[in-house]
C-alpha cells in the first residue's frame, strides 16, 4: 500500500476510468449496521479537485448512506481494477449531503449526467488516499449498463418519485435520519384548513 497527498496524476486518471465504486459507511453504535454500497451510473460521480470527489446520489430502496453521514460524515470510497493492471485505489474522508432542496445542489449536480429520481449530490472532503496491489481482484469484462433505474423513476413522476422516498428512505435500517426533505405531503396550509377528526 502508498499512501499519496493527493488525488492527482496517475491516481486521478485512474479514478475517472473506472465504471463503478464501492462506498463504505457505519453508524456510530456499536451494535449498529456498517453499509457496502455499489454506484456505477455513467456520468454520476468523479473527482471535483485533489482532495474532493463528489457523486449525484439516486434515489434507491434505502438510504443508510445519507444516514451514516449525517450522524458522523465517516466514510471510505474505493475503486477496483476489473481490466488491466492490477490496482485499488481508497479515498477516507468525511462526506456531507447535499439534497436537491438546498441552495447548492443545482450547481453540484450540473457537473453530472441528469438522472430520473436523484436525490442529493454526496461531497466527500478526502483526508487520506491510498492505492495498493489489488492482485486478489479477479479480471472481469464490462459489458454495458442497465437501463432500469432512470425510466423507472421517470415513470414516476415528481410526486412518486417523493411518496416512494417517504415509504423507504426516511430512515435507515437502525431507525437514524435519512432522507427526509421531502415536502409534507400536503401543504402545512392545507392541512390546517382540514377539519378536525370527529371525536368518540
Amino acid at each position: 500500500m502508498k499512501l499519496h497527498e493527493r488525488i492527482e496524476g496517475r491516481l486521478r486518471e485512474f479514478v475517472d476510468r473506472q465504471p463503478m465504486f464501492f462506498v463504505a459507511t457505519a453508524p456510530l453504535a456499536a451494535d449498529g449496521h456498517v453499509n457496502l454500497s455499489p454506484r456505477g451510473v455513467p456520468g454520476t460521480f468523479g473527482v471535483v479537485d485533489d482532495h474532493t470527489f463528489a457523486w449525484l446520489d439516486a434515489t434507491g430502496s434505502g438510504s443508510e448512506t445519507i444516514a451514516h453521514l449525517r450522524e458522523n460524515g465517516r466514510v471510505t470510497i474505493m475503486f477496483c481494477a476489473f481490466d488491466g493492471p492490477p490496482n485499488i485505489v481508497r479515498l477516507h474522508g468525511t462526506g456531507r449531503v447535499v439534497t436537491r432542496y438546498d441552495d447548492g445542489y443545482a450547481a453540484l449536480a450540473g457537473r453530472f449526467v441528469e438522472v430520473p429520481g436523484a436525490r442529493a449530490v454526496i461531497v466527500v472532503d478526502v483526508d487520506r488516499v491510498s492505492d495498493s496491489c489489488g492482485w486478489g481482484v479477479p479480471l472481469m469484462a464490462y459489458e454495458g449498463e442497465r437501463d432500469l433505474m432512470g425510466p423507472y423513476f421517470e415513470r414516476k413522476g415528481e410526486a412518486g418519485q417523493q411518496e416512494y422516498r417517504r415509504r423507504k428512505n426516511l430512515t435507515s435500517i437502525d431507525g437514524l435520519r435519512a432522507f427526509d426533505d421531502d415536502p409534507a405531503e400536503a401543504p402545512a396550509d392545507e392541512l390546517a384548513a382540514r377539519p378536525a377528526p370527529a371525536t368518540q
